[in-house]
């Protein structure tokens, strides 16, 4: 998660875009949770990989350990200083990459059920798309083995496309093929790419499967942002696992129109808010219709005619206009 997030600029100028909240918590948070649940066994460690402390400061590191404590698990902080590419910055978590691991990328969130296939050496997630050449995809044998990756193919080879989440029974054998590839100083576009290392295990015999999600939901822009706060609203819903409501929140004359979540003292005054809007912590609503929108916290909107819009934190927002993306400690009046 060390990347500056950049496509979703405003909103992570100043919150890295893991930590950016989709109906209520952050995106790292629910990922990290969403694969424990796939996992169905106890871990041991969480391994996060940071950029600059500047940017990543304490605030980061107290939030990622609590989160890897709530799951039993311990903490571990690295760095990347430079954007070297994916392998490059597993490699930054080398002190970690023994036994049973898996690998996630920090701006995609998911929901799948299925077991680990235990003759498989690795697990390659992956999602079913009707436009696989827009995709890295994988190339199976009549095994239903993955025998090769292809980047953005121009003929057909499979219609399974990789999330960007891998299994490994024994990490150490990547971080072997990885040290390879540094040392060898081979690159892609000028990076260092875990592909690389995947087709050198490949290479040696060594079995991957695929994992489906049932669904791959990107964070990567303020669209598809907006997007996937509405589509795991619905499934939050559907869950009934989670609190989406806040006791805190105060209602005069207003109504809300689920799925919704709704903070900790969020106040919504003469506002119809829903369906499918997520409004964080210490917010005021007034005056105001919203809809397929994601509000973040501390901020206050007045007289809004709001849809798939993006309003981040201590923004002050009174006006007319209604598929907006305004950045932190923003004033429109």
């Amino acid at each position: 998660m060390a990347g500056r997030g950049s496509r979703l600029r405003p909103h992570s100028l100043t919150v890295p875009k893991p930590l950016i909240p989709v109906a209520g918590q952050p995106i790292v948070h629910r990922l990290v949770k969403d694969i424990a649940k796939v996992l169905k066994q106890p871990i041991d460690e969480i391994a996060f990989v940071l950029g600059d402390p500047a940017f990543f400061g304490d605030d980061v590191v107290q939030s990622l350990e609590k989160l890897a404590t709530d799951l039993g698990a311990k903490a571990s902080i690295y760095r990347q200083d430079l954007p070297l590419g994916t392998g490059h910055a597993i490699m930054c978590a080398k002190p970690s990459l023994s036994g049973p691991a898996v690998i996630a990328y920090a701006d995609t969130l998911i929901r799948a059920q299925f077991d680990l296939d235990p003759a498989a050496d690795s697990v390659i997630w992956t999602k079913q798309v009707d436009n696989p050449e827009a995709y890295g995809v994988v190339k199976l044998n009549a095994n239903q083995e993955i025998v090769e990756l292809v980047e953005k193919p121009e003929t057909f080879v499979s219609d399974q496309a990789v999330i960007g989440i891998y299994y490994f029974k024994d990490v150490a054998v990547l971080k072997e093929k990885l040290q390879q590839i540094l040392d060898e100083n081979v690159t892609n576009g000028g990076e260092y790419q875990i592909n690389d290392g995947i087709k050198r295990m490949m290479a040696d015999g060594k079995i991957f499967k695929t994992g489906s999600v049932d669904e791959w939901m990107d964070c990567g822009n303020k669209a598809i942002t907006v997007e996937t706060n509405t589509r795991m609203l619905g499934f939050l819903k559907a869950d009934g696992e989670e609190q989406l409501v806040a006791t805190s929140a105060k209602l005069e004359d207003s109504s809300i129109i689920e799925p919704c979540f709704i903070g900790e003292n969020v106040v919504l005054k003469n506002s119809t808010v829903g369906p499918n809007v997520s409004i964080g912590n210490n917010s005021v609503i007034e005056n105001s219709t919203i809809k397929n929108s994601l509000i973040q916290t501390n901020t206050i909107i007045k007289n809004a005619n709001l849809d798939d819009a993006m309003i981040g934190n201590h923004v002050k927002f009174d006006g007319k206009f209604t598929s907006v993306s305004i950045g932190d400690y923003s004033v429109l009046e």
